[in-house]
């Protein structure tokens, strides 16, 4: 049954999409970003919690939203950390276990709708709000972000220039806005009516359209030191999106891996990591 509503599901919400496009395309175009910012999963699992139980620390507010907050102290730079897609901190565990042998002062935080964070939907322009609280609030000298966390930090440091973040890790972090919505209306197979309307929705609400976005084009993070890092058959997000990102980045350095996925938690990643902080 489960395969049957994945593989036919998103027909369903295109084809009514199409429908309801003939009547309203603003309409339409609402409730098809609606769809596309809401995650399916995230909240914490019962094997996560002891872990998160840890260090769950207090909640901010902000944006509309009740922010869960966490915090292993330590007495060297405070490094954030910004989880991805339907996802929560526990996809942190690993690499935190190395940064609490270092001594960093370790902030994360689960975002909009996922982990024991409140709301109904994530993307990028609230999540970059959301960042920009917990910015506020901690002060970190070090950012490190995966996949859609890693597209947001860029466009965070576009919007909110900082000059206490020295240093920026990004993790099979995608580049462009529209490769994501391409990819979208293949899979929900919505017409171009409703497309466009998604367009001058996103133009009417944040201020750029599909083709504007691309962190590739962004300036705020050049003048900080950056490791971009993308393994080379990424399934999730195309590796030419951080080979963009870091030939416009002169102030950075690629580490390509090979085979290692798109979640990218092994050791050889951490250690990677490690020696960037620590350099």
């Amino acid at each position: 049954m489960r395969k049957y509503l994945n593989k036919y599901l998103p027909l369903f919400y295109g084809a009514y999409f199409n429908t309801l496009s003939y009547f309203s395309t603003k309409k339409a175009a609402e409730k098809a970003f609606f769809l596309f910012c809401t995650p399916r999963k995230g909240k914490v699992r019962e094997d996560q919690q002891d872990f998160l139980e840890e260090a769950k620390s207090e909640r901010i507010k902000t944006n509309g939203v009740e922010l869960q907050t966490y915090q292993w102290k330590g007495n060297k730079e405070s490094v954030l950390l910004i989880h991805g897609w339907e996802s929560n901190v526990y996809r942190w565990r690993n690499l935190i276990s190395y940064l609490k042998k270092e001594g960093f002062n370790i902030i994360a935080f689960d975002g909009p709708a996922q982990g024991y964070s409140t709301g109904k939907v994530l993307n990028v322009p609230l999540y970059t709000e959301c960042t920009q609280a917990i910015v506020d609030q901690f002060k970190p000298k070090y950012v490190i972000g995966h996949s859609m966390g890693g597209m947001t930090t860029l466009y965070h440091q576009e919007k909110y220039p900082n000059d206490t973040i020295e240093k920026i890790v990004t993790i099979g972090a995608p580049s462009d806005l529209e490769d994501i919505m391409d990819h979208y209306q293949r899979l929900l197979r919505f017409n171009d009516t409703v497309y466009v309307g998604l367009d001058e929705y996103l133009q009417d609400n944040y201020g750029f359209g599909i083709r504007d976005f691309s962190t590739s084009k962004f300036k705020g993070h050049l003048s900080k030191k950056g490791l971009v890092i993308h393994d080379k058959e990424d399934p999730i997000a195309p590796f030419i999106a951080s080979e963009k990102v870091h030939a416009k980045w002169k102030n950075s350095d690629l580490y390509v891996t090979h085979g290692l996925g798109h979640s990218m938690h092994q050791d050889k990643v951490n250690l990677k990591i490690m020696d960037f902080l620590k350099s």
